[in-house]
């Protein structure tokens, strides 16, 4: 059986907690800001993490993350 290969994409965009749970940035930070509250562009700043439903298809992913 062959390695398996990384989905670099994925990689570059989502890491690891100490607990095995994935962290992610959010969406919606790149333009078009001046319409978008304070408030809601302090939340954008915070990583969070994969939703549990999806969770499994990002460890496919990164099999050795």
């Amino acid at each position: 059986m062959p390695k398996m290969k990384t989905h670099r994409a994925t990689k570059k965009r989502v890491s690891f907690t100490g607990t095995g749970k994935i962290k992610r940035n959010r969406m919606n930070r790149r333009h078009l800001l001046n319409v978008k509250t304070s408030k809601r562009k302090a939340r954008l700043r915070r990583p969070t993490t994969v939703d549990k439903t999806m969770e499994a298809t990002v460890k496919r992913m990164l099999p050795y993350g």
